[in-house]
């Protein structure tokens, strides 16, 4: 083997058997230095075909960059130790070694490693996007950035929250954008002796006057609930995901406008209280 025997050259100090040594292995230097070079081509543009192929099927662009980086540098060393394995060098003993050092990491590194897992499940699986208005439970936002270990969600009053991906995955994950249309429940209450169908006839009116509300499915206007102090109705509409704030804030204002033009009053909590005579008389004689 070319490591034994030029060892053996150099303790003995036999520098013409040194060159000559190097003379005779020029051919499987060459060819290992073509195998790693051609190596480092081929690793090249199989990750460049993989890429294209995770942009066909959609895959997040955050993992493009990542899996092509493991497949160049996966391949790379295959190539180098078939390189070593060509000069006659044992290859074996550094495969254990790689192997070994793997497996010590891991366990030391056991959240980093669940972190990292989970995020591969994310990018690859994708229940959300950048973009995407989600809810884990603990916290909800929108997704501003997801890496590896973590994913940061910016809050609707613009706090940056950084959250585990091991967390994120071991919770239900709430999507708002992952449809592209939501529906809109709203409750508004009238008072017990308002008109019912001026109270359904005002707010289907300001239903049907926006244009980002669908009128397929139509805006649907029913009694919900006979409540303490009022009977309230319940009003969903159907828009685009996007679009949701934009029209909740418009169905409050404009319904209440309705309101007001049909003399529609919407109550408040109040308290009947009732005083017998006979408790006025008791009342009197302290």
């Amino acid at each position: 083997m070319l490591k034994l025997d030029l060892a053996s050259l150099i303790q003995e100090r036999d520098y013409d058997g040194i060159f000559a040594l190097i003379i005779s292995k020029i051919p499987l230097i060459v060819t290992a230095i073509i195998i790693v070079v051609a190596g480092a081509f081929i690793s090249r543009g199989i990750s460049k075909l993989i890429v294209r192929a995770l942009v066909r099927h959609k895959v997040d662009p955050s993992v493009h960059r990542f899996i092509s980086t493991i497949v160049k540098c996966i391949m790379n060393l295959v190539f180098i130790l078939t390189a070593f394995s060509t000069l006659g060098m044992n290859v074996n003993s550094f495969v254990a070694a790689i192997a070994a050092g793997g497996v010590t990491a891991g366990l030391g590194l056991q959240q980093s490693v669940s972190q990292f897992a989970s995020g591969i499940q994310i990018l690859i699986n994708h229940p959300f996007r950048s973009g995407d208005f989600i809810d884990i439970g603990s916290v909800s936002g929108t997704v501003k950035e997801i890496r590896f270990m973590y994913t940061v969600l910016v809050t609707i009053d613009n706090k940056r929250v950084v959250v585990p991906n091991s967390h994120i995955t071991d919770s239900n994950i709430i999507n708002f954008n992952a449809e592209q249309k939501r529906r809109i429940d709203l409750i508004y209450s009238i008072a017990y002796d308002a008109d019912i169908g001026k109270a359904r006839n005002a707010i289907e009116k300001a239903a049907n006057n926006h244009e980002l509300i669908y009128q397929d499915p139509a805006p649907d206007v029913a009694v919900w609930e006979h409540g303490q102090s009022s009977i309230n109705l319940v009003c969903h509409v159907w828009c685009d995901s996007k679009n949701y704030w934009p029209v909740f804030y418009y169905m409050q204002e404009q319904v209440k406008l309705e309101f007001d033009k049909e003399g529609i009053s919407i109550p408040f909590n109040q308290l009947d209280l009732h005083i017998t005579e006979e408790a006025l008389n008791d009342k009197s004689s302290d």
